[in-house]
């Protein structure tokens, strides 16, 4: 037992440098934002998602999308650690149905961790296996009025982090779990405030809500990293080649310790907020981005922005960097991560995105001009 605790403690810290937050929950590659796009923007998008990438972000923004798209992200994870063989991938998919009124979506994510050694009791090598981590997701999103999205997502997960079973123990080290997702998205159009029609975006999702997961025995389970995103989108800018957009977002993880217990998710959804006003916002972290468009349609992006995480609960800070480019139905993405801490596992990661889109997006080339024709009442 000994032996495979420490293994997965290792695993868990390195798919994410968060040594305490994330070291709470299992499976915490859940929780590494999967697209280039809105990895640029300081790791925001909860407020503004207009691609398949909703699924992670707020599958609600899938309500507001038509056509098809499909995208795949590849990133060498944590090159700061200098493991070659540690990899994320992440492939996503959308589906306008417009008999259903509401938009499909599908994700696979998938994190390579690499060659683990097996060795006997005397320490002598006796194989070798992959770990890995992986989980396969539907969703749906629709309106519930003209401005208002609703959105769930099922996930399945699987956890491979050792082969054998464990001396004195049930479990051999693989993990299977379920979690669903649940979101929302309000995107006003006609509520006669110029500032706010067709500018504003505010997303709340609460992800990952399942049953611990468990590797050994279920004494000794570990709880889903059920995660709150609170996010903000808001376009300062907007004309028919150019488009500002600023995003903030919040994010907070629902998992509550006790020592070596945790609670269960419909109890740390609440105590999780314990511990007082202090110590709840610390645990809260804080990003903020902006993102660059120019052309009609959209061709060239630029991005920035700045993640924040106390240095009690994970110790993250970075400013992140990114670009896109769109040619008829292609787009390419990347992003780069800058960390603040000196060789941080997490500097120097690089995300990069291709998507191909075989539709338009319901608002994606609509000049504000064009916006506020459809705006006035017909006679």
């Amino acid at each position: 037992m000994f032996k495979f605790k420490v293994i997965a403690l290792v695993i868990s810290v390195i798919l994410s440098g968060r040594i305490l937050a994330q070291g709470e929950s299992a499976v915490p590659f859940l929780l590494i934002g999967p697209n280039s796009r809105n990895a640029g923007m300081g790791e925001t998008g909860t407020g503004l998602i207009n691609d398949a990438s909703a699924m992670f972000w707020n599958p609600s923004g899938l309500a507001f999308q038509k056509g098809i798209q499909v995208t795949i992200t590849h990133s060498p994870w944590l090159p700061g650690l200098g493991l070659s063989d540690l990899f994320y991938d992440y492939l996503s998919a959308k589906y306008h149905l417009k008999k259903l009124k509401g938009t499909l979506g599908v994700s696979i994510t998938y994190l390579n961790i690499g060659k683990i050694i097996k060795t006997d009791e005397f320490g002598n090598e006796i194989g070798d296996y992959q770990a890995f981590d992986g989980a396969l997701a539907v969703g749906y999103g629709t309106k519930v009025t003209r401005d208002l999205g609703v959105g769930i997502v099922t996930r399945f997960i699987y956890s491979k982090l050792a082969v054998d079973p464990v001396a004195g123990e049930q479990g051999t080290g693989t993990a299977y779990d379920l979690s669903f997702d649940i979101s929302g998205l309000w995107k006003p159009s006609k509520t006669k405030l110029k500032f706010i029609d067709n500018k504003l975006g505010i997303g709340l999702n609460i992800s990952n809500i399942g049953p611990k997961v468990t590797y050994v025995d279920n004494a000794q389970a570990d709880p889903l990293p059920t995660n709150l995103r609170l996010g903000f989108g808001y376009d300062i800018y907007q004309s028919e080649f150019n488009n500002l957009t600023l995003t903030l977002d919040f994010a907070k993880l629902l998992v509550k310790r006790n020592g070596p217990e945790s609670d269960p998710v419909y109890k740390a959804i609440f105590t999780s907020f314990g511990g007082g006003f202090n110590n709840v916002m610390k645990s809260i972290q804080t990003s903020v981005g902006a993102e660059y468009w120019y052309g009609n349609p959209k061709l060239i992006g630029l991005r920035g922005g700045f993640f924040y995480e106390d240095p009690n609960k994970g110790k993250r800070k970075f400013i992140t960097l990114g670009a896109s480019i769109r040619y008829s139905l292609y787009g390419f993405d990347f992003s780069y991560i800058n960390t603040i801490e000196e060789n941080h596992p997490l500097a120097n990661t690089l995300r990069f995105t291709l998507s191909v889109n075989f539709g338009q997006d319901e608002t994606a080339t609509k000049k504000p001009e064009e916006k506020k024709v459809e705006e006035q009442p017909k006679k």
